[in-house]
């Protein structure tokens, strides 16, 4: 076995989960990854190794001598690296972002983490915006958020990792005497014609707008131009009154006085949720958070696209990279 510099623990957890299972399906799912991934990190850590750490059959997985050697002491270095997370994250809250109070994604994402580390203390902000919520997680004021990672600029990209946790259906909010507020689905083509408001000028939501302005190209639905921004439920609520204009949301958006929230459909178009953070972040709570955000992707179909659902193809290219 050739020497390396550094492992990774999150190679050496994947080891460990497959050396105890002898099963990737089951390995996978004790860990909360795909198992397209965990292969991944199984190869990857057999090639810094320079050994073959299984022996792979049709019919069943073994370990190999080397994956033999290996095992006892990759759960020595895990225990110490557990304790060491213990011991530090015990100074400061996990501080996690979820961009408004009313968006339910990850909001039940971080109960579920709670419910799960109830040891460890996760704190909720909001940022109102993936693109200023990066700066904070970069600037080490937050710790993670959630949101669009395709609309990033590519340059904080780089800094940030991301793990696809819903593709939420797209809604539009609209006065309750709206032409289309009959409907209980609103069809893209109704909205042609319509000026809808996407947050244009909001500096801090612009990858909500380029998602927008991608899905109403060649609909003749225009983007409302930009506007102050209105803060809080009962000046949101003031100011579609007084424009009546359309806005763009998902389904979950939450209910206000005077207004209705009607899906889109024809295509259905989707809103792909990532868990956003900082790369390298060291927090015993951030472990509860993905494996609650995996969870509930799971069991919610969270991750389930319907025949001929839209996203853009550059968010499911940058998905499928980074899953």
């Amino acid at each position: 076995m050739s020497a390396t510099s550094h492992l990774d623990p999150r190679l050496l957890r994947a080891f460990v989960a497959v050396a105890e299972e002898l099963h990737f399906t089951r390995a996978a799912a004790r860990l909360y990854v795909a198992q397209q991934a965990l292969s991944r990190d199984i190869r990857r850590l057999e090639r810094e190794l320079g050994a073959d750490l299984f022996v792979r059959s049709t019919r069943r997985v073994a370990l190999s001598a080397d994956g033999e050697r290996l095992l006892p002491y990759a759960r020595r270095v895990l225990a110490a690296h557990d304790e060491l997370l213990a011991a530090f994250g015990e100074a400061r809250p996990l501080l996690v972002d979820l961009n408004s109070p009313g968006l339910t994604t990850g909001r039940r994402v971080l109960h579920l983490a709670r419910e799960l580390a109830p040891e460890y203390e996760l704190m909720a902000r909001f940022e109102s915006g993936l693109t200023f919520a990066a700066d904070e997680v970069l600037a080490g004021r937050l710790d993670a958020s959630f949101g669009r990672f395709a609309g990033l600029d590519p340059v904080v990209r780089a800094q940030l990792d991301q793990q696809i946790v819903r593709y939420e259906p797209m809604a539009v909010v609209l006065p309750e005497d709206h032409r289309l507020a009959a409907l209980p689905e609103v069809p893209l083509a109704a909205l042609a014609g319509e000026t809808v408001y996407a947050g244009a000028g909001n500096p801090r939501t612009p990858e909500w707008t380029d998602l927008a302005r991608q899905l109403f190209a060649g609909r003749g639905i225009e983007i409302a131009p930009p506007a102050p921004l209105a803060v809080g439920d009962e000046e949101f609520q003031r100011i579609m009154a007084k424009t009546r204009t359309p806005v763009l949301a998902v389904v979950d958006f939450p209910a206000l006085p005077r207004t209705v929230v009607r899906p889109l459909v024809d295509p259905v178009p989707l809103s792909p949720v990532s868990l956003v953070w900082r790369r390298g972040l060291v927090h015993p709570g951030f472990h509860a958070l993905r494996r609650a955000a995996a969870r509930l992707a799971a069991e919610e179909g969270w991750l389930w696209r319907p025949v001929g659902g839209w996203i853009p193809a550059s968010d499911s290219d940058l998905i499928s990279v980074h899953k």
